[in-house]
Order: structure tokens, then C-alpha cells, then sequence
């Protein structure tokens, strides 16, 4: 049995688009995400994505380079997080 935080985690999955990458240990990534689309709705931005991220990447890999504040990333590396920040909203859209 599913909970309703992983429920909204499934649907911003699956809402990704093809060929947008994530780590293979992401389902609790996800999670954090659906509580980000609860706290935020349609409003998520990228730099919220990154800052979720960032929480989550402390506890798999505390020394990640990108584990910075969102304004200290490149341009491309900002970018990144853009998918999933629209992936978030278009489901919140869609929860509201």
C-alpha cells in the first residue's frame, strides 16, 4: 500500500521526460519532491528542486561537488533541476 507522498512521488516520475537522468536510489529523492509539490504547488522553482536535492545528496554522497547553494552552479547545472521543477508543477496543476 502506497502512501499519498509516494502516490504524488509515481506521478512526478512518471511525468519526467524521456532521457532525463536520476540516480537509481532516487524513490525517497521523490518523496521529498511530492512534500516540495505540497509545501509549494505551482510555484516550484528550479532552485527549490536543488535545494531538496542537495537535503537528499548529504545522506547518499556528503561530498558532491554540486552541493552548493543553487546561485553558485553553472549555468548548465542549473538547468538540471529545470525538468523536475516542471515535472512538480505541471502535477500540482493537475492536484489542484
Amino acid at each position: 500500500m502506497s502512501t499519498y507522498l509516494e502516490e504524488i512521488a509515481a506521478l512526478i516520475r512518471a511525468e519526467l521526460p524521456d532521457g532525463v537522468a536520476f540516480p537509481a536510489e532516487a524513490d525517497h529523492l521523490f518523496v521529498l519532491y511530492a512534500v516540495l509539490l505540497r509545501a509549494k504547488g505551482t510555484a516550484v522553482t528550479g532552485s527549490d528542486v536543488h535545494d531538496v536535492w542537495a537535503a537528499w545528496r548529504l545522506q547518499t554522497r556528503p561530498g558532491h561537488p554540486s552541493i552548493v547553494p543553487f546561485a553558485e552552479l553553472d549555468d548548465p547545472t542549473q538547468r538540471l533541476d529545470e525538468p523536475f521543477a516542471a515535472a512538480i508543477r505541471r502535477v500540482a496543476l493537475r492536484l489542484s
